[in-house]
């Protein structure tokens, strides 16, 4: 997360960002719940971006880890395009 993170740094503020996680997943703490975002708003707003030692990045993302939610092995399933009704 933290190489990727970087990765995205270096694109311009306008680049539109669509999230591969949702809000209460551990990827997606800390979401707005907005179906999208920019790399200026991020780079402005998100607190885990603007860091830059790994280290402290990690450690911020195993604070507090939210619980899965219900569904969430079964979101997992399908987009890796096993049956739904698994």
């Amino acid at each position: 997360m933290f190489a990727s993170m970087h990765r995205l740094k270096s694109l311009p503020d306008y680049v539109e960002v669509l999230p591969g996680a949702f809000s209460g997943s551990l990827c997606g703490r800390r979401l707005s719940g907005n179906p999208s975002s920019t790399i200026g708003f991020e780079r402005r707003h998100n607190r885990a971006f603007a860091m830059d030692d790994e280290d402290e990045f990690v450690r911020d993302m195993l604070r507090d880890v939210p619980r899965s939610p219900v569904d969430a092995a079964r979101i997992r399933a399908v987009n890796a395009g096993f049956d739904a009704a698994m």
